[in-house]
């Protein structure tokens, strides 16, 4: 049986210890070309694209990202053309997290991927002198033309469909199919688009 990094048990959803030194590295890593990023003037649209083609996985055509912007690692981030991502939101990309087409992504959204677990006994265990806590994450998956209110948060394992819309200020718990208008926290469906 083959032994799992702690990258790969990240991804495959397996508790990680997230203070891995690959893993330190591939987030020092994001976080000095999000320093360089968030720091450029806005006119400076080369720079800013080469950073972008350097940090995320994917990155569709026309994609704009305000500044400044945040994640964790930036390589499990996949946007589809034509997206518009706003200012100071966090991407937190333990796993992936995949958006479609044509998206407009409101300021201060919080797309979060990785989890623990509730009770404190089980996400707290002491190693050596120090008390560290497990982790583990949930792919989100974000479908083409969907328009996300500001301030909303979407957390770990959520499915949104296409052509979907989120009011500001939602806590999306739950997946949404397509075509709906949802809202609230907990964000719920309030009508069929």
């Amino acid at each position: 049986m083959l032994h799992k990094t702690e990258k790969q048990k990240m991804l495959s959803g397996e508790l990680y210890n997230s203070r891995d030194p690959e893993l330190l590295e591939q987030y020092h890593e994001a976080k000095a070309l999000l320093l360089k990023y968030n720091s450029l003037d806005s006119r400076n649209l080369i720079e800013r694209d080469a950073i972008l083609e350097e940090l995320l996985a994917k990155r569709g055509e026309g994609v704009w990202i305000e500044a400044p912007f945040f994640c964790d690692y930036g390589e499990n981030i996949e946007i589809g053309d034509n997206t518009f991502v706003n200012s100071n939101c966090i991407f937190l990309d333990d796993n992936l997290i995949k958006i479609g087409k044509n998206g407009l992504i409101a300021p201060m959204v919080q797309i979060y991927t990785a989890t623990h677990p509730i009770k404190a006994s089980d996400r707290i265990y002491q190693n050596g002198d120090h008390a560290r806590y497990h982790t583990s994450s949930k792919p989100v998956i974000i479908g083409d033309n969907v328009w996300i209110g500001g301030n909303v948060v979407i957390f770990p394992g959520i499915k949104i469909g296409n052509n979907v819309t989120i009011g500001a200020g939602s806590i999306v718990t739950k997946d949404l199919p397509d075509n709906v208008l949802a809202f609230g926290n907990p964000c719920q469906v309030v009508q069929n688009l």
